[in-house]
């Protein structure tokens, strides 16, 4: 009963807030070009990392400034994908052309990889084009498998195969290209089903327990559970190479209710052109990655406004 009046609570107040574009954020290097922007998170020293497919496709960013404080990952990653931050601040990617998922710490050093290069699978040893990665509090995490197989994979902290669910369809627990996956602090798993234009709701176990969908949620490409508690997610709409064409991002109750959207389809600041991924801040500053030819990431302060 508490928590659904403090839910209410919230809602109420998020009501009264708007994400603003930054113009000018971030801050490249003359001469220094952005290609498809795929993944994007956030670290403890309140650093943006981002993931895309050009030159040096690991960057850091000072998320206050915009500079970029790092780089890496140079012939490394010939498709990049999902990008993850965990708790103790290690880099999590994922490569769709490489069917493999790999740990970096922020110096750039490889902690772990899982998968074979360039050898898909849907065994325990292996992954079809693998889209993203979830890792739970003590260190256990889940791979969204991908574009080729319709599976979570489940593995131990230490990277062994613990379990894994889902098959190709339309039913409850079931995918059509799982894209994004986020864990809530109660420790339940959100998986972006993109082909079936839904979010599923499952324990940790792979129980499915409830799903969103609708014309208020469109098609779920990217998502992540807040420092805030909320949901929030990107809709990429359909894929359309032009307009007419739908794409926002969506702040939800973690019931699924639509507490706030922002952005369209388009290439002016605060527009998005497919948009990709999602990362939020403590602060409630929300970072936005664009593919195709949207190719940037974007910065949007939460401010308060009166109604």
């Amino acid at each position: 009963m508490f928590r659904t009046a403090l839910m209410i609570v919230l809602a109420a107040a998020a009501a009264c807030a708007e994400y603003r574009v930054v113009h000018g954020w971030p801050v490249l290097p003359e001469g220094f070009a952005l290609g498809q922007v795929t993944g994007v998170g956030l670290d403890s020293q309140n650093h943006v990392w981002v993931f895309h497919r050009g030159d040096s496709p690991v960057l850091c960013f000072d998320a206050e400034t915009g500079k970029l404080l790092a780089s890496w990952g140079d012939g490394l990653f010939p498709m990049t994908h999902g990008l993850t931050v965990d708790g103790r601040d290690n880099i999590w990617l994922t490569d769709v052309e490489r069917h493999q998922v790999f740990k970096y710490n922020t110096r750039g050093e490889l902690l772990m990889t899982l998968g074979v290069k360039g050898v898909p699978g849907a065994d325990r040893a292996h992954f079809n084009k693998p889209t993203d990665v979830a890792v739970t509090r003590g260190g256990e995490f889940y791979v969204t498998d991908g574009y080729g197989n319709s599976r979570v994979v489940k593995f131990s902290a230490d990277g062994k195969y613990l379990a894994e669910w889902g098959t190709k369809g339309a039913g409850p627990g079931q995918f059509d290209i799982p894209h994004s996956i986020t864990i809530d602090p109660d420790g339940l798993v959100y998986v972006a089903d993109r082909g079936n234009a839904r979010i599923q709701v499952f324990d940790g176990a792979g129980k499915f327990l409830r799903q969103f969908s609708g014309k208020a949620i469109g098609r779920p490409w990217g998502i992540t559970v807040a420092p805030n508690g909320f949901l929030y997610m990107v809709d990429g709409g359909d894929a359309k190479p032009k307009p007419p064409e739908r794409n926002r991002a969506l702040k939800l109750d973690r019931q699924g209710r639509v507490i706030e959207s922002w952005g369209s389809f388009g290439s002016y600041d605060g527009q998005f052109y497919w948009a990709h991924d999602i990362a939020v801040a403590p602060n409630g500053d929300a970072y936005v990655v664009d593919v195709n030819v949207g190719m940037r990431v974007q910065k949007f302060k939460q401010e308060n406004i009166r109604k």
